[in-house]
């Protein structure tokens, strides 16, 4: 008996192993797969173009490296002026965001709230239906929003989807918890700060994220409130780019349009790659604990 168990044990760890080696194989094969392409463009936009037309556009790992593309968007105001109006929305509106969803999502996460499923409902209803782009441009028309950057951050000031997030997670922390914080004299508003805050960080930085990269990648929203050049953001001015706008037109340059085109898709990418690995792990935790609790 003891030997047909080691037999089984050896078959199963083979078996393990051959599942193991599967996978990251699968694994291997999806990262090369986003590796790539973020290397080409990089390549391409510290190679000089002589050299990637030489290798037929298509170039990896660079012979020489030139930093012309980077200096002429350093020395051109416009990609300053929609870097600084990119991280006002991004920083400013993440903070508003993050203010508000927390003001809403940790009262829905209490059971005892009167009206508590008319509200939820009420979320629920606003993240299946809009009101379409017409009422809404009609709106931040006539609240004066029109061609500043308030206009990027107001109308989504809350995302439906990141209250039930949040909310989700509160509702996944012990009722003792909270019951013990009221027993002790607490209110509802330092029990929100002193313990379900430190507790949400997870869920916190997941909406942080969301929010942040949301407010980073803002373009349609650009597109129609914003018509002065100087407050357009960076995905805007990308686009012109890519589109061979005016900007590039007017700029006196030497480097091709292709270098540029990869330059600008690098600058507007990096500062995403660069904060991401920071806030990964609570990332992954809050989305589970949000998927999962409730």
């Amino acid at each position: 008996m003891g030997g047909i168990a080691v037999v089984s044990n050896n078959v199963l760890s083979r078996s393990d192993k051959a599942f193991n080696a599967v996978l990251y194989l699968i694994l291997a094969i999806a990262f090369l797969l986003c590796l790539l392409p973020l290397l080409y463009v990089v390549s391409v936009s510290i190679t000089p173009y002589s050299e990637v037309l030489k290798n037929g556009g298509f170039i990896l790992i660079p012979k020489r490296i030139t930093f012309e593309a980077y200096q002429i968007f350093w020395e051109d105001g416009h990609m300053l002026s929609a870097y600084g109006v990119t991280i006002f929305i991004t920083v400013v509106g993440t903070a508003l965001n993050i203010i508000l969803t927390l003001l809403l999502a940790y009262p829905l996460s209490k059971r005892n709230l009167p009206g508590q499923s008319f509200f939820m409902l009420y979320v629920l209803f606003t993240m299946l239906f809009s009101g379409g782009v017409i009422p809404k441009y009609l709106i931040v028309k006539n609240l004066g929003l029109i061609d500043s950057v308030w206009s990027l951050i107001f109308p989504i000031a809350i995302a439906p989807y990141n209250v039930i997030l949040m909310r989700t997670f509160f509702r996944a922390l012990p009722d003792e918890l909270f019951e013990a914080s009221l027993i002790d004299g607490a209110g509802e508003t330092r029990t929100l700060f002193k313990i379900a805050i430190p507790l949400a960080l997870p869920s916190i930085m997941t909406n942080v994220m969301f929010y942040g990269v949301m407010h980073w990648n803002t373009f349609m929203s650009a597109l129609l409130y914003i018509t002065d050049q100087d407050k357009q953001p960076l995905q805007v001015l990308l686009y012109g780019i890519l589109k061979g706008s005016e900007m590039v037109d007017s700029v006196d340059y030497t480097a091709p349009t292709e270098t540029l085109k990869m330059t600008a898709v690098v600058l507007t990418a990096l500062p995403i790659i660069i904060v991401y690995p920071f806030i990964q792990k609570y990332f992954t935790s809050g989305m589970l604990v949000g998927a999962i609790k409730g």
